[in-house]
């Protein structure tokens, strides 16, 4: 219904049929449809505005079959009116001398009418032929700037794990590690972003996180005895949003597989993305490991460094953060409004 000003029957029935036969079709339909309503109308109120419907028939053949459908609809009705409106009905001679003026008036309003109907057509026509060809130029746009920013993704993790092979010492290595993976898990949303061609902003939560939790599975080598186990509620979420909480399991997910188990060799970290009562989503990502002192996850196991992270994305999500550790594990919680 929002692009019913645009249409155009004679083009969109071209494949089917001439444009003069979509006119003239067109055009009696709208009569028909006018003596239609006339005849209802006269069961009620006899003769009330005799001339009247003639008008929104005329406009309607006009904005939707171009002016000649109009100009035939005009023609029709002035007919019918002159013959079996005006005394004597049923006959082309005009009894009453103001009769003429009358018809004359009829035809210059309808003249009036369809020039006016044909050239805001012609406006309609002209601003839509403008916005789809910006909305070419932007597309054309966007997946130039897709390709660049894929390619800008693709050079910087290529020269970041270059770096971590290259890397003296292990603590230059991991910290490399973690930057790489930080840039995949914004690339991988980026892909997701795009993917088909959407540039509408929003994001699939779940096949988004899924193949996020697979590529961590992979490069944290989960596949053996610490099990990485995922479920994802169906969302949909704006970009800048769906990165944060991206983020915030690449973070947690691998804090989790360097440091909750170095006791033993088997365990389960566990990743959810559920909505609640609230309207709102509850990002959970809890292990079975070794757990934290409340000191220890006050400051956060890297030093605070990925504790601090890991809050400023909540806050980017527009979240909340909850942490919970003991002897049975950790669980961190991330609250999100709706």
């Amino acid at each position: 219904m929002g692009r019913i000003g645009e249409l155009d029957l004679p083009e969109r029935l071209a494949p089917y049929a001439p444009a003069w036969v979509t006119q003239l079709a067109f055009a009696l339909l709208c009569v028909a449809a006018a003596m239609l309503l006339r005849t209802g109308i006269d069961q009620f109120a006899p003769g009330a505005g005799p001339f009247a419907l003639g008008y929104p028939a005329v406009l309607v053949a006009t904005l939707f079959a171009r002016w000649g459908s109009g100009m035939l609809c005009a023609l029709i009705s002035l007919t019918h009116t002159w013959y079996f409106v005006l005394a004597p009905h049923g006959s082309f001679f005009l009894k009453r001398p103001e009769d003429t003026p009358r018809l004359m008036v009829l035809a210059l309003a309808y003249a009036i009418m369809i020039l006016i109907a044909d050239l805001f057509r012609r406006a309609v026509r002209r601003a839509t032929a403008e916005r789809d060809r910006e909305i070419a130029e932007r597309d054309l746009f966007l997946e130039e700037f897709d390709h660049r920013v894929k390619n800008n993704f693709t050079l910087v993790t290529a020269m970041l794990d270059l770096q971590r092979r290259r890397a003296a010492s292990s603590e230059t290595a991991e910290a490399l590690g973690t930057a790489l993976a930080r840039v995949q898990s914004i690339a991988r949303a980026h892909r997701h972003l795009y993917r088909g061609g959407t540039s509408s902003g929003e994001l699939d939560m779940a096949a988004y996180l899924e193949e996020l939790c697979a590529a961590l599975s992979e490069a944290l080598f989960l596949q053996g005895a610490v099990v990485l186990d995922c479920k994802f509620d169906s969302a949909t979420l704006p970009r800048d949003r769906a990165v944060s909480i991206g983020l915030i399991v690449n973070e947690l997910v691998t804090n989790a597989a360097k440091h909750a188990f170095t006791d033993r060799d088997t365990g389960m970290i566990s990743v959810r993305f559920e909505a609640v009562a609230n309207g709102g989503w509850r990002l959970t990502v809890a292990d079975n490991g070794q757990g934290t002192s409340p000191e220890l996850l006050a400051k956060g196991r890297e030093g605070g460094l990925g504790q601090r992270l890991t809050e400023s994305f909540a806050r980017q999500a527009g979240g909340v953060l909850r942490a919970e550790s003991g002897p049975e594990g950790t669980r961190i919680t991330v609250e999100l409004a709706g």
